[in-house]
């Protein structure tokens, strides 16, 4: 129970964290003239994958890499079967053209990218499969060019939502960075610590846990965000930040992890990365299913009945 009750505090330090550094970041930004668009692209979107680098970071520094990827697939494939499909339900989702053209078939294909890096075994004829340092890097360089395709949009203006930036005082602002980061280094090091703890007592592999528990709780905040953008009609909004968010889990969040300790993979994880990509082929093709570029409340059941079916699954192997 006390590692179940710190796990808790740890989820709720790391959300708090999440959301104070961006408040902060945000506003600092904001003073220093940095433009409303940059501030949404850059400090606002990687905040909101905050909570899952952090906690990964701390995962691979303790070599726990089974968490390291399950953290990474298990979110990707809540935030589009569980996310999207909890949101379409609530309202009807219309995709913008970048996002269908550009955005989705580029989540789809870090997804397979995963498979191919992960997949030694059968690609080299290697003893093992592994993500190395070098690999972590190449994924590192593909998300400076999504960041450089987003700046480019933006200065087209095809990019039009605005930021809410809070004007704080240098000195409150600077205070907010700083809880921010306390909270995210303490909620992250208290998910780690106890996910670990109570796998073992359990007897559950660190995978199974890094795609439950540990992957659900780090995408709180993707989940509040969506939901109220979709509350407040801005159902566009909500399925970029989904899409961008599993675009960032890759490519910085697994880039990262891999740099401070190579990811061993563990052949059950093979399923895992397939129904990642199973998860964004279903969302790329759901949009063309109905009219006018739409994720509507059926398919948002589909996703999540899904979802609830790979929980099961995980459930039954456990």
């Amino acid at each position: 129970m006390i590692e179940l009750l710190l796990l808790l505090v740890g989820f709720v330090a790391l959300v708090f964290g999440a959301d104070k550094l961006v408040d902060g970041a945000s506003s600092l930004a904001a003073r220093i003239g940095i433009p409303n668009i940059v501030i949404g692209l850059t400090i606002v979107s990687l905040g909101t994958s905050a909570p899952e680098l952090v906690v990964n970071l701390f995962a691979s520094a303790n070599a726990n890499t089974e968490m390291v990827l399950g953290n990474v697939l298990g979110s990707n494939i809540f935030n589009v079967l569980g996310i999207l499909g909890i949101c379409a339900m609530i309202k009807p989702l219309v995709v913008k053209r970048n996002t269908t053209w550009i955005e989705i078939p580029l989540s789809f294909l870090a997804g397979v990218a995963v498979l191919v890096l992960a997949n030694d075994v059968v690609l080299d004829g290697a003893p093992s499969n592994m993500i190395t340092r070098s690999e972590g890097i190449i994924l590192l360089l593909f998300l400076s060019i999504f960041l450089v395709y987003n700046l480019m949009l933006a200065k087209k203006g095809m990019i039009g939502e605005k930021v809410e930036t809070h004007r704080y005082t240098y000195l409150m602002a600077s205070f907010f960075v700083i809880a921010g980061l306390a909270g995210l280094v303490i909620g992250g090091r208290l998910i780690v610590t106890n996910a670990v703890i109570l796998a073992q007592s359990f007897g559950l592999s660190e995978r199974i846990i890094g795609l439950t528990i540990v992957s659900i709780g780090t995408s709180l905040p993707e989940l509040a965000t969506s939901i109220i953008a979709v509350r407040k009609n801005n159902v566009d909004i909500a399925i970029g930040n989904v899409v961008g968010s599993n675009i960032f889990n890759i490519f910085l969040v697994l880039g990262a992890s891999t740099i401070i300790n190579p990811v061993q993979v563990n052949p059950n994880s093979m399923f895992d990365m397939v129904l990642n990509i199973v998860a964004g082929a279903l969302l790329f093709l759901f949009i063309f299913t109905g009219k006018g570029n739409q994720l509507v409340r059926w398919e948002g059941i589909g996703l999540f009945l899904l979802y609830v079916g790979y929980m099961c699954l995980l459930v039954l192997q456990a």
